[in-house]
């Protein structure tokens, strides 16, 4: 994994809390100083728990795990979603994303949330043969209905498990997500600002959630984690195959040659 420096974190504007009077006593444990009324996040702090947050996924994404990025801020949505389709592009799989928002259930119900992912898949069919036996209204009711179930679900749709991990842009934001992450023993990464609670986060990251730079910093460097993990585990697998190739012309040489007496 890169490294990131403290200018970068700088740079992408990490290290602006929130006003005085909006601060998690508990985020006093990364609350750097306050200038002009706005706490300052120590960026020694961010950096820790983003190189922590990482390794965690890296690790997790070889080891062929679920995660799932949660950003339904307006600012979020689009860098979430270009994040999670470029690990798709280079490879990766177990990588979704939720960028409309969080439905109630996905994690601790979800043999009946899922429910609506087969139904997605039914309606783009329906769709795809709309000149076989549908009307028009019958058309336009379809499409409808897949617009609604697409916003919320595509992309998780390919969702076949609950998730190993979440990775939440503003925890304080996503307080319905990271209960079911709770409740369902889901590990928990999340960009912690200064009005939210780190201490119910597994790998808190202290920094900016409403500034672009911040998001697109953290988000794209956590979703490199993931490609790596995956190359790691592609290599194993790659390694894998070989050696029971390897051993299986050794089988057949040595039926070859009990054949021959």
């Amino acid at each position: 994994m890169r490294e990131v420096t403290l200018e970068e974190l700088l740079e992408a504007g990490c290290h602006f809390g929130h006003q005085v009077n909006r601060r998690n006593p508990k985020a006093d444990v990364f609350i750097f100083e306050s200038r002009s009324n706005i706490h300052i996040i120590n960026l020694e702090k961010t950096r820790e728990g983003l190189v922590a947050a990482g390794k965690y996924l890296l690790d997790l994404s070889s080891k062929t795990g679920y995660v799932v990025f949660v950003g339904t801020k307006r600012q979020a949505k689009e860098i979430v979603r270009e994040g999670v389709e470029r690990a798709r592009q280079a490879g990766s799989k177990g990588i979704f994303y939720v960028t409309s928002r969080w439905v109630g259930g996905t994690l601790t119900n979800f043999s009946e949330v899922s429910k609506n992912f087969k139904k997605l898949s039914e309606l783009n069919e329906f769709i795809e043969n709309r000149e076989q036996k549908y009307t028009k209204r019958e058309i336009v009711l379809f499409t409808r209905e897949r617009d609604k179930l697409n916003n919320l679900y595509e992309g998780i749709a390919d969702m076949d498990r609950v998730p190993d991990a979440l990775v939440i842009i503003g925890t304080q934001l996503e307080t319905t997500a990271v209960r079911e992450a709770m409740k369902n023993n889901a590990t928990t990464v999340g960009i912690v600002d200064t009005n939210a609670d780190p201490t119910i986060i597994d790998y808190p990251i202290p920094a900016n959630d409403d500034a672009v730079g911040s998001i697109k910093l953290i988000t794209s460097y956590l979703v490199d984690a993931w490609i790596e993990g995956s190359k790691v585990r592609n290599k194993e697998e790659e390694t894998k195959k070989k050696e029971e190739a390897k051993s299986n012309k050794k089988q057949e040489a040595k039926t070859e040659i009990k054949i021959e007496f």
